[in-house]
């Protein structure tokens, strides 16, 4: 059955991502960025009843290789695991503050040719890891020239990928790391609300980049518990400015102080939080966060 099917590819996911923490131990290495979707995917391998998973586990994997004139860069290849994988292929990006935009888009190109041409069915992520530290580095000097870059490159370029994170936190009351949240966000071009107080929620919306790199930013700063509860990724065809200020729910990155009944900023209204999710049509994250229907 499909089900069989199922447990037995999200079990080889486990088992790939166990060889790669214990492969990689240090997190500047091997990082799980979606913690929430490795737990879904664990609790669906041990109970038969469970929910397919609704997220793809999301990582990082970072590669250190030397170029020709012996020093070293680094690569960092994100990666999301479908969750037919490995019957399909994973979702792998390689990036470089190295290389130029074409040059990116012709390594991940082949890297993809690469696997579909060798790992069909199998799991390939540490495949695609030797493959980009063998030859990632021979393409920060690449002369693309128009002629060089193939077809199918060249369209890859036009998407663009937009992201709305939703992030938990167990508290938020720091004024130095709610400064942080509107001044990064700002910086980052991004928007969304932050509600501080017990829980905290932040959502940022923007570009996919913008959104890992905020992440990354804040999940440094010391939380009793902080997590990505949801996340949501839209390709845009052409991708300009207009079509990314489309998709956005929110036009700026803004406080919300939804206090209950002057509490001063302890216990957030949730009341109110689920009527502003409403009206921007976000009500069904209400039952994410707090797994229960909204009032």
């Amino acid at each position: 059955t499909t089900d069989m099917a199922n447990q037995e590819e999200a079990e080889i996911q486990i088992s790939e991502l166990d060889l790669l923490s214990s492969m990689f131990p240090h997190e500047e290495e091997f990082s799980v960025t979606d913690q929430l979707a490795l737990a879904e995917l664990k609790h669906y391998v041990e109970n038969e009843s469970a929910e397919v998973p609704s997220s793809k586990v999301q990582f990082i994997l970072n590669v250190k290789t030397e170029v020709p004139n012996a020093s070293m860069v680094e690569f960092s290849m994100a990666c999301a695991l479908p969750f037919k994988y490995p019957t399909v292929l994973p979702e792998i990006t390689v990036r470089s503050s190295l290389l130029s935009r074409s040059q990116q888009i012709l390594l991940n190109s082949d890297l993809k040719t690469y696997l579909m041409q060798n790992f069909s069915g199998e799991p390939c992520v540490l495949s695609a890891r030797e493959w980009v530290k063998d030859h990632a580095a021979a393409y920060i000097d690449k002369d693309l020239s128009s002629s060089s870059m193939t077809a199918s490159a060249a369209t890859q370029s036009e998407v663009t990928m937009f992201t709305r994170l939703w992030i938990y936190s167990h508290h938020i009351y720091n004024k130095q790391k709610r400064k942080n949240i509107i001044d990064w966000a700002k910086e980052l071009s991004l928007s969304g609300f932050c509600m501080p107080g017990k829980p905290g929620v932040v959502c940022v919306e923007g570009l996919q980049s913008s959104c890992e790199e905020f992440w990354s930013r804040i999940r440094r700063l010391t939380w009793k518990r902080i997590l990505i509860r949801h996340r949501e990724d839209v390709s845009l065809e052409g991708g300009g400015h207009a079509v990314i200020q489309k998709q956005r729910k929110f036009p700026t990155l803004e406080e919300k102080c939804f206090d209950a009944r002057g509490a001063r900023g302890n216990h957030m209204d949730l009341g109110q939080l689920y009527h502003f999710l409403e009206e921007k049509g976000c009500a069904d994250i209400f039952q994410m966060y707090f797994g229960v229907e909204g009032h």
